[in-house]
């Protein structure tokens, strides 16, 4: 079998392009603000705070679930959603690892 193009790069990598990927959407971005600010579980309320239908913003939070970042319960007909705080911090480390490389590595006059 060959080698997939995942393959070529690390497991580090790999995941930061995933959690980028599902990072790059504003209305994703949205939701994190929302529940940021709410600093709690929250129900429907995102349909009326971000004005996008329930079907969109219940298809945002599955991939926000599917990266670990969100984290929610079912209670009847009803979702609660909140920050998975230690995949959240998972993701920042993983973030500024790459961040902090630029500082290392740069140099004054580059071109």
């Amino acid at each position: 079998m060959g080698v997939t193009k995942t393959d070529l790069f690390t497991e580090e990598q790999n995941e930061l392009a995933s959690v980028a990927k599902v990072l790059a959407n504003p209305a994703r971005i949205a939701i994190l603000h929302h529940l940021f600010r709410a600093n709690a579980c929250i129900n429907s309320d995102l349909v009326q705070e971000l004005g996008l239908a329930q079907a969109t913003i219940s298809q945002h939070l599955r991939e926000l679930k599917g990266i670990g970042l969100v984290q929610g319960t079912i209670e009847g007909v009803s979702m609660s959603y909140c920050i998975n705080a230690s995949r959240w911090t998972e993701i920042k480390g993983l973030f500024n690892t790459l961040f902090d490389q630029y500082g290392l590595a740069s140099k004054e006059d580059c071109c």
